[in-house]
């Protein structure tokens, strides 16, 4: 656990969060599938592995008031809270591992892009949906995005797991119905090309 910390926590030190192979300027399919969950704008929605990701710019910017941020890395949340300014303080941020991470209340929509697949371990996978059960709301909304079959099979040094829906369903388990998913090739700041899935479930 605390060797995941440091790897994260080296990567951040080493890299600008602009030179961060996973790094988009605007995360657009994120933004359109949160659109699509119509929440209100003070429904709390928590993004996981989001450290230096600009998804909490855009939500706030689009008004939503209920916005936490989780990563591992604290140089990355520090670097989104600096960049954020005086906003920073309207957002909720935890500095913990996603697999022991405990919620300190429920969230409607828990968005995650890029983390679970990181989860080699089927210990690991299943203290994350442990926790992702317990921390969202009925009907909550599930947002997933990670490496596609045929995409990448390491990232950042680390081995991944990919998944198309079928495979991630039978991770999640009872509980969880697809309503839409969808595929993206992200280009890295090296110009590289890397084949995303990203899945939007409900909570039943």
């Amino acid at each position: 656990m605390h060797d995941r910390k440091t790897h994260w926590e080296n990567v951040y030190g080493e890299k600008s969060s602009l030179e961060v192979s996973w790094f988009q300027q605007q995360p657009r399919l994120s933004l359109q599938l949160i659109k699509n969950a119509q929440l209100s704008q003070n429904d709390p929605i928590i993004d996981i592995g989001g450290g230096a990701s600009t998804l909490v710019d855009y939500l706030s910017n689009a008004g939503y008031k209920n916005i936490s941020v989780l990563d591992i890395s604290g140089k990355a949340l520090a670097c989104t809270k600096t960049r954020l300014g005086d906003k920073a303080a309207d957002i909720e941020w935890f500095e913990d591992d996603i697999t022991l991470f405990k919620p300190p209340h429920q969230f409607s929509l828990w968005h995650d892009r890029a983390v679970f697949h990181f989860l080699t371990s089927k210990a690991d996978r299943n203290s994350y949906i442990n926790i992702l059960k317990n921390a969202l709301n009925k009907n909550g909304h599930l947002i997933i995005a990670a490496f596609s079959i045929g995409g990448p099979t390491k990232c950042s040094g680390l081995d991944i797991v990919q998944y198309d829906a079928e495979k991630l369903l039978a991770e999640l388990g009872d509980g969880f119905k697809l309503i839409e998913q969808a595929n993206e090739t992200h280009m890295t700041p090296a110009n590289k090309e890397q084949k995303f899935g990203y899945f939007h479930f409900i909570k039943q």
